[in-house]
């Protein structure tokens, strides 16, 4: 009796402890269900091609990686749905490499997640599944071959209902429907029953839009249920296999949009159903203003920690240019958002190519150098402004820009902890280049020590750069305003706005 308890305690007490030690300081990398099988040969679809998949990554600063098993349809063959290689509903076979590649692992009896957990594990780094609860890559084609039957043959249970003019987030499965749910619970009981991971990621932000337009907030439970159904797995077969298998969730940046849109992580945290939360952005623009310390606030009590997860695109708000995130606004985004309460760092579309926004060897410089705090002090760092793009209907998306100069453009910049070196530069950039007259700037009170006007721009968007550089004291730590005023001149309209600290 004493032995068959003792194991059910050990792993008690160790989930208080889990999520807080398991997650200080990690850094998480996300492989997507294409990228791998659409970027190889076919000749590396061997136990050694995903060996050495892993192990480029060994002895980085890499903690775990997220392997993403599924979209629609599932990279591997499983009685919940259809595998990627499969026909689609007019008995047309895939010709991509990503579909013809999975399947010749398949073929050649190799299940790609059962060998990368293990080799994971060989090169101490954690292997998690990640599971896309609704994906909408490409619905817009019912006869793409990336969908399930259940989703093509079933549009009485999409958002609205045989929706005809092909706009994504209304095909999304909507979990009201029990169906949908056990189409979804169905196949993560096929993946504990599968693999020994770590733990399991439930991807809420592929895609954000799971409920009954209008009615997300009351159909929160719905959503509810899935994770309960995921968490009293995760302690079934944490006994089974011996050791805590963790729960974490992508959900929308901010804690109300989430919440609004049934995506209650706050919630589940205090229901004590997940370990980890990831508040993060859909794809439109990485969010630099993740509010991390409201997060804190809302699950204080709880064992479930927070990370903070990349995006590649950058955009000051919806319309406006965008550009490829660069490594130091990775490291300004990490800076800004640990101090503010995130537990770690989370790579999101930075795999080792296809996404990825910069060159192979910057990508492999900042593997090795990781997001530590001391590192991260004394490193160059950016912080642009951005906006939340996925938030609920009549929801503020926080979009500072754009702003109009005939009158003073006060902003506000979290930069994070302040800066080091002994100055920090705010660039601005304008959309016009002719007739712009003089401008002041000021970092809170303070006057910068050094202004300029550059033409052309190399911001996106944006003719002409106004750069003011302020001494180190004119930045407090956390957010910053400033403030810009045009003295003379014709008005012009701010395209853009980022913070540099060398």
């Amino acid at each position: 009796m004493l032995k068959r308890l003792a194991l059910p305690l050990f792993l008690l007490l160790a989930s208080a402890l889990f999520a807080e030690e398991m997650f200080r300081d990690a850094l998480i990398l996300n492989e997507d269900n294409s990228h791998f099988f659409g970027t190889r040969s076919s000749e590396e679809m061997s136990v050694e091609g995903l060996n050495a998949f892993v192990d480029q990554y060994a002895g980085t600063a890499v903690t775990h990686i997220f392997f993403c098993v599924n979209a629609s349809r599932a990279n591997v063959v499983n009685p919940a749905r259809e595998a990627i290689w499969e026909p689609n509903r007019d008995g047309v076979g895939p010709t991509d490499p990503w579909p013809l590649n999975a399947k010749l692992l398949n073929d050649r009896g190799i299940d790609p997640y059962t060998v990368w957990i293990d080799r994971c594990r060989e090169k101490g780094i954690s292997p998690w599944c990640s599971v896309r609860t609704n994906d909408l890559h490409h619905l817009d084609d019912l006869s793409n071959f990336q969908h399930s039957s259940f989703v093509v043959e079933h549009p009485q249970f999409w958002r609205v209902p045989n929706e005809t003019a092909g706009k994504l987030t209304d095909r999304a499965l909507n979990f009201r429907h029990p169906e949908v749910r056990k189409h979804l619970t169905d196949f993560i009981d096929f993946l504990f029953e599968r693999y020994d991971f770590d733990g399991i990621e439930l991807d809420w932000m592929r895609f954000g839009w799971h409920l009954t337009p209008g009615h997300e907030r009351e159909e929160a439970p719905f959503l509810t249920e899935v994770v309960e159904h995921t968490h009293e797995a995760a302690v079934a077969w944490s006994a089974k296999r011996g050791h805590k298998i963790g729960v974490a969730v992508r959900v929308p940046a901010v804690p109300e949009a989430a919440a609004g849109l049934g995506m209650d992580a706050v919630d589940w945290a205090k229901k004590g159903l997940v370990d980890l939360i990831v508040p993060c952005a859909f794809f439109y623009s990485m969010d630099f203003n993740v509010p991390f310390e409201d997060w804190k606030e809302a699950i204080a009590g709880t064992d479930t920690s927070l990370a903070a997860a990349s995006e590649l695109i950058v955009a000051s708000f919806p319309g406006a240019k965008e550009t490829l995130c660069t490594v130091d606004q990775l490291r300004g985004f990490a800076a800004e958002e640990k101090f503010r309460g995130a537990s770690c760092i989370y790579l999101f579309n930075w795999m080792d190519s296809e996404t990825l926004p910069v060159s192979e060897d910057q990508y492999r410089q900042m593997l090795r150098d990781g997001f530590s705090d001391s590192f991260l002090a004394s490193c160059p760092r950016e912080v642009p402004l951005t906006f939340h793009d996925t938030v609920p209907p009549g929801m503020s998306n926080s979009a500072q820009l754009p702003k109009i100069t005939d009158k003073p453009v006060k902003l506000v910049i979290p930069t994070g902890p302040r800066p080091t070196g002994e100055t920090g530069k705010i660039f601005v950039g304008l959309a016009e280049e002719r007739n712009l007259g003089s401008f002041r700037g000021k970092m809170g009170g303070a006057e910068p020590i050094e202004s300029q006007i550059v033409k052309p721009s190399d911001l996106p968007g944006a003719k002409s750069t106004l750069i003011f550089t302020f001494p180190r004291e004119a930045f407090a730590d956390g957010n910053n305003t400033f403030t810009l005023t045009q003295v003379n001149g014709e008005s012009s309209v701010v395209v853009y706005v980022k913070a540099r600290f060398e």
